[in-house]
């Protein structure tokens, strides 16, 4: 499987490492032999058709920017959407930077790619909140898969869990704490009784929260997630626009000491149940299963047979979230070995 990357921060070095190290263990123990023939950056790109040795692949991560200047196979300027058009792949994995605005240039790439006849295995939120519905029915029409798994829960496998170990089963409503930022503010409020801004503070020196942080603190981050979800799992044809959201920036101490008194505590809490999409801050009792704190993220899937399946781990991090992307690529050769069977 021939593999361009788009996007080469913190998710796509982890990618490369992940691709490099496994070659020879898991990654062929599946059948699967990777090959990255090209980065794309703001920079320009590295391209061989041949594929990026590992050893090359920890060159360039050691050389660090610009990738382009690489004296063998560097392409200084050359724009991600040319790298997409021009060189002959089966994936695209796109993990740029997230923009909710009009999620470029992300969208582009993905819309790009999947017009090239490439799959495309991406970590970003913003087009999927954006345009999931428009994105998924471009993808079967050009029949090519998109995979996603990374834009929740990280690592932790959420919308496979839903979609695998739940296969069968009628999931009827979504309830979980999905950002990490905002859950280890909260538990950093409730524990140590500091205010939001010193929680925020604390957060920003600890690199969980951005140094402008309302992507996180006013619920966007969450409530892209709750887009994919409802898309993902309940089929629900929504975008960011209709979810109902409020952030954590008006949760007091004071509000957080009368829940406590009733057992309770306050998280941002994303929600699909029904017709209604929501993130808010909510009150919930200390025992209950999605009470987790830190930067965890857990998910409760409401089922009409087997309950309620709740899932915690970790929601972020550059190589949990690239090891989703290995996830998604795993799943879409499983995918097209079995074309090719049937």
């Amino acid at each position: 499987m021939r593999i361009i990357l788009v996007g080469y921060g913190v998710v796509g070095k982890g990618v490369t490492t992940i691709l490099a190290r496994k070659y020879t263990e898991k990654v062929k123990d599946n059948g699967f032999s990777p090959k990255i023939v090209a980065i794309a950056d703001i920079d320009g790109a590295v391209i061989n058709p041949r594929g990026l040795s590992p050893e090359k692949l920890e060159a360039i991560r050691q050389r660090g920017y610009p990738i382009s200047a690489d004296p063998e196979f560097g392409h200084k300027g050359m724009p991600a959407l040319d790298v997409i058009e021009s060189v002959e792949a089966e994936v695209v994995v796109e993990v740029t930077p997230v923009n909710i605005k009009n999620g470029e240039p992300a969208l582009s790439h993905i819309t790009r790619a999947f017009k090239t006849g490439k799959h495309v295995v991406t970590t970003n939120k913003g087009p999927l909140a954006l345009a999931m519905p428009a994105l998924t029915e471009l993808a079967e029409y050009n029949n090519v898969y998109l995979r996603f798994s990374g834009t929740v829960g990280g690592g932790t496998p959420m919308l496979e869990f839903a979609k695998k170990c739940l296969a069968g089963d009628k999931i009827l409503a979504i309830r979980g704490i999905l950002n990490g930022t905002t859950n280890y503010i909260l538990t950093e409020m409730s524990q140590n009784r500091v205010t939001f801004q010193e929680a925020l503070a604390n957060a920003q020196k600890l690199g969980y929260a951005e140094r402008e942080p309302s992507m996180d603190i006013d619920g966007f981050d969450t409530a892209c997630k709750v887009v994919i979800l409802a898309n993902w799992i309940l089929n629900k044809k929504i975008t960011l626009k209709d979810v109902d959201r409020t952030g954590i920036r008006d949760v007091s101490l004071q509000a957080l000491d009368e829940a406590s008194k009733r057992g309770n505590t306050i998280k941002l809490i994303g929600s699909i149940d029904g017709d209604k999409a929501t993130v808010k801050p909510t009150e919930i009792p200390k025992n209950n299963p999605i009470c987790v704190s830190g930067v965890l993220n857990a998910i409760t899937f409401f089922t009409e047979f087997a309950g309620e399946q709740t899932l915690v781990g970790k929601g972020a991090g550059g190589i949990e979230t690239a090891s989703a992307v290995l996830r998604d690529l795993l799943d879409i050769r499983h995918k097209l070995a079995t074309k090719i069977l049937a």
